[in-house]
């Protein structure tokens, strides 16, 4: 019974954590065409709020993760390349984590130099990911 609350709870915090990252970027989007200094305010406290929050979020998912890992065993045994790729897709979830956060740092020094258009790609990379992961650990092709 504990290894499905585990689960529960594991499966929750990825995807609100990847509600945030669905998100964040859209509001780049909107950062990047804001010329009001007031609207880009707005938008970068807005921006600021989001990442804190969906950080906090990262810390459980990542935690059930690894206890279902660690002591449940999921993805240990000879047939387990899919985890293996998984944790690789998680490291680059994180790694995108902490590039939001880099591109937060530029829209609050007014440093930012890439366009909207730019940040709509962007916005895109956590679907794929999620798209990747969510795959690999129901599949599991490997």
């Amino acid at each position: 019974m504990g290894y499905l609350w585990i689960k529960t709870f594991h499966i929750l915090f990825v995807a609100s954590w990847f509600a945030g990252l669905f998100y964040l970027p859209r509001i780049y989007v909107n950062l990047a065409q804001a010329t009001d200094p007031a609207v880009k305010q707005t938008l970068i406290g807005m921006s600021r709020r989001l990442y804190r929050f969906m950080s906090i979020l990262a810390f459980p998912a990542i935690g059930f993760g690894l206890v279902l890992y660690i002591y449940y065993g999921v993805g240990l045994g000879p047939s387990s390349l899919w985890m293996h790729l998984k944790l690789l897709f998680v490291a680059v979830v994180l790694g995108y984590h902490f590039l939001c956060r880099h591109y937060l740092t530029l829209f609050e020094q007014d440093r930012n130099t890439r366009s909207h258009v730019f940040y709509r790609w962007f916005n895109e990379a956590p679907v794929v990911l999620m798209l990747v992961v969510t795959a690999l650990v129901v599949i599991k092709p490997f």
